[in-house]
């Protein structure tokens, strides 16, 4: 029987509803009767004890409910869990102090949206101030004031690496090449901002929440716990469709404890939708990095080992998952090159910000802006080209373990890097350098050559922990995906999938694999993407991230449908006098490999099992559903000497760029962007496409504009779109986007991911351009033209 799935152009299923305005998103979907609607009263002030709340002026208003204090977190709901034991505590409400402006101070539950955003100004809160810390390397020194005095120090970890023979290295070296980069915050800014309905039941104890939660499901027990609950007793679903999430709707899961607490609390389902303010001030943001890596190199360009010095600020608190995005590269932190030996020191630190979370790359744009920026640090001090020394120090060989653990599955970098240089038409692009230089125009060219991870091994993140500490904890480990598909008696094919899209089209790329496996056409597959955990297989690694759905997902889907197909088979032998190796499914149809005559259609075969289950072979299942839980076998937990495979499988990207600056003005012009991608098998190249746009497209802002602002009382300042600038999409220059297909050994269909690829290489190209430019050796994200004339004044002093 075959099963092959084909590589198609086709439109999206989805565009359909949403063009026409049907798309059901959190905010169209229905309430029960009785629903309240909640606002949030958050903290004006970075740092301060709450003295009192007075909100008896708020619950005299008509059509006030009641108000949720932190009196009430602490009476039904517990502290959230983390992954570093520690002394802090984050409540779903502030309980004692506020460490950030924007933190939930109070809840006002009202008939509508617009009497409770009237009634939480009347509520009277009374504050202390008290002193702040923003600078992360002020808060990580030893006499810095303590923002959780409980915890005894800003730093909640401090963990040091060692991976081979780096002090050689460094002795035998002929160069020792550093670098240190600062990282920057920035956010993902979706379209449609958190939406949440709760409800509590009380006979069973338990709460039903609907939002927009872009996973990973690993939160679904941290809401568990927090709520003080089983698992059992916490029913979570998702909206049909997301106005995308980049990351930052994983922060929609505080807000699920704090809604579930207020319907607790009312006695009446709850609903909340965030405000654009709020979703700035106090949702969630990439955390900002401060590195200093240090190369041991020798005469020829080639890094023998790495030195990396990374200190992490998550914000007021460590909140689950964090601190992921320190973790989530680990076993890769030597990129696409060959780099034998390694130390590592990772710090997390807290500060008087927002906390932190997943924004798309998760984790690499802050490890690749260092290491990249390094690599053309080499170049210049050697005096060679930046593609001659990523070329010398490139992996060549595959499978490829990492010294920390990572295993690049498949790629063929030189080669990859050859095509793009020859498709992306490098050599004009050198002759158009010379000829602005030549003219006096500022032009340069910059490069990035990154591994992009995708399918995180959940275990990665208990990396932070000692050996020992994971021994008492228990192993963690793998990558579960889940797919379900079935049958019903007209022969419909149905199926449900684990991962929850914000938009980038997942139930497409499902129907085309799943109707190639039975020989029909997508549009003959209903897929269903919202999940329900009360109803649907799911598992902790279920959601929308770390690009887990071509490799991850899809397969899991492929896999379910090939074993319905493998039993429908079994019974259309037996329907057509044959051997199941001789059934083909192709155009509807079910028929014999040497006579396409001898068949039945599909609907009827798919029928039988619903209407003559005792007409089955002997010993066979009724042909009705399958679900799949797939986890790749290459992801085990970190063993003892820390070594960790913390991702399933590894995608090359290699970009490189032209800019030219305008001396006058500081404005930077992306003149030509390259991009090439290999990401394993490409199941639909038009939506393959649509994740590199995307991605570019969001990362020109952090590159060029983005950037969260706070003062030094810990005010945020760019808590709307006037001052927080995202591009819009004249603001986006095109690119140009090349493929390279290795198929990944490790997945059902070969396919890795791509959605991350671009947030991770893209702003580091681009930087590595303007110091080309400028010829400058530091230089800060994002590169506003504010920062670029400040670069030219002071080179020109």
């Amino acid at each position: 029987m075959s099963g092959a799935v084909s590589e198609q152009m086709m439109r999206r299923i989805e565009d359909a509803d949403l063009l026409l305005g049907r798309g059901r998103f959190g905010n169209d979907l229905p309430v029960p009767r009785g629903t309240l609607h909640a606002a949030v009263l958050r903290s004006p002030s970075a740092r301060a004890e709450l003295i009192s709340i007075d909100s008896v002026a708020a619950l005299a208003m008509p059509g006030v409910a009641c108000v949720v204090t932190g009196e009430d977190a602490k009476r039904w709901t517990r502290p959230f869990a983390v992954a570093v034991k520690t002394a802090m505590q984050q409540w779903c409400l502030a309980v004692d102090r506020v460490r950030y402006v924007g933190e939930p101070v109070a809840v006002v539950l009202a008939q509508t949206r617009h009497l409770a955003e009237d009634a939480i100004e009347q509520i009277a809160v009374e504050y202390r101030p008290l002193p702040v810390i923003i600078d992360p390397e002020a808060a990580a020194l030893p006499e810095a004031l303590l923002l959780h005095p409980a915890v005894g120090s800003n730093i909640v970890s401090d963990r040091s690496f060692r991976y081979g023979d780096p002090e050689a290295s460094f002795a035998a070296a002929a160069h020792r090449i550093a670098i240190t980069t600062r990282y920057p915050r920035n956010a993902g800014t979706p379209l449609e901002t958190f939406v949440m309905l709760a409800e509590h039941l009380p006979g069973e104890d338990a709460y039903e929440i609907t939002a927009n939660f872009q996973g990973p499901l690993a939160m679904h027990p941290v809401m568990a716990l927090a709520l003080g609950i089983p698992g059992n007793r916490l029913r979570l679903r998702t909206p049909p469709d997301s106005g995308g999430s980049f990351g930052a709707k994983h922060a929609v899961f505080p807000y699920s404890v704090l809604m579930a607490l207020a319907a607790r609390k009312a006695g009446r389902p709850v609903k909340w939708v965030e405000t654009r303010f709020e979703h700035l001030t106090a949702a969630t943001s990439a955390t900002n990095r401060v590195t200093t890596l240090t190369a041991a190199v020798d005469e020829r360009g080639v890094v023998t080992a790495l030195s990396w010095d990374q200190l992490e600020d998550c914000g007021a608190y460590l909140r689950a998952p964090e601190p992921a995005t320190l973790y989530r590269m680990h076993g890769n932190m030597t990129g696409a090159y060959r780099v034998g030996n390694l130390t590592i020191r990772n710090r997390v630190v807290l500060t008087n910000k927002t906390p932190s979370g997943l924004v798309r790359g998760f984790g690499g744009p802050q490890v690749y802006f260092a290491l990249e920026r390094l690599m053309q640090r080499i170049a210049a001090t050697l005096g060679l080209d930046p593609p001659e020394v990523i070329r010398r120090n490139l992996v060549k060989h595959f499978p490829y373990r990492c010294p920390a653990g990572a295993v690049l599955d498949s790629g063929d970098y030189p080669a990859a890097v050859a095509q793009a240089v020859s498709e992306g038409g490098l050599d004009a692009l050198r002759r158009r350098r010379v000829e602005a230089r030549a003219a006096g125009r500022a032009y340069g060219i910059g490069f990035a050559a990154v591994v992009e991870p995708s399918i995180s091994n959940m275990g990665y993140i208990t990396t932070v922990l000692s050996p020992e500490e994971r021994q008492r904890a228990g192993p963690k480990g793998g990558a579960q995906a889940a797919a379900t598909v079935s049958l019903d008696p007209l022969g419909g094919v149905s199926a449900v999938i684990d991962s929850l899209p914000q938009g980038q089209g997942h139930r497409t790329a499902a129907a085309q694999i799943i109707g190639d496996v039975f020989g029909l056409p997508p549009s003959a597959v209903r897929v269903e993407a919202a999940l329900d955990t009360g109803r649907d297989a799911w598992s902790i690694a279920a959601g929308n991230y770390s690009s887990r759905f071509a490799g991850a997902t899809a397969g899991a889907a492929y896999l379910a449908a090939n074993r319905l197909r493998d039993k429908l088979g079994r019974i259309a032998a037996a329907q057509l006098n044959l051997r199941p190796e001789e059934v083909r499914f192709a155009e509807g149809r079910v028929f014999a490999a040497t006579n396409p005559e001898n068949s039945l259609s599909f609907t009827r075969l798919a029928g039988i099992s619903h209407w003559s289950p005792g007409t089955l072979p002997d010993g066979d299942a009724a042909a009705l559903r399958e679900t799949v839980f797939w986890s790749p076998g290459v992801l085990e937990p970190p063993n003892d000497a820390d070594e960790i495979n913390s991702s399933a499988t590894y995608g090359f990207v290699f970009d490189f760029c032209g800019v030219e600056i305008d001396r006058d003005t500081g404005e930077i012009c992306v003149d030509r962007y390259v991009s090439l991608h290999d990401a394993g098998r490409i199941l639909n190249p038009a939506l393959f496409d649509g994740q590199v746009r995307g991605a570019f497209a969001m990362v020109i802002g952090a590159a060029l504009y983005e950037r969260f602002i706070y003062d030094e009382s810990g005010s945020f300042l760019s808590g709307s779109f006037a001052d927080y600038a995202v591009p819009t999409a004249e603001m986006v220059p095109d690119l140009v986007i090349l493929h390279r297909e290795t198929p990944s050994p490790v997945t059902p269909l070969g396919a890795k991911g791509v959605a991350e690829g671009n947030s991770m290489s893209t702003p580091v190209c681009i930087a590595n351009a303007v110091a080309d430019a400028l010829g400058v050796a530091d230089l800060e994200l994002p590169l506003t033209e504010a920062r670029i004339l400040e670069l030219l004044q002071s080179r020109d002093a």
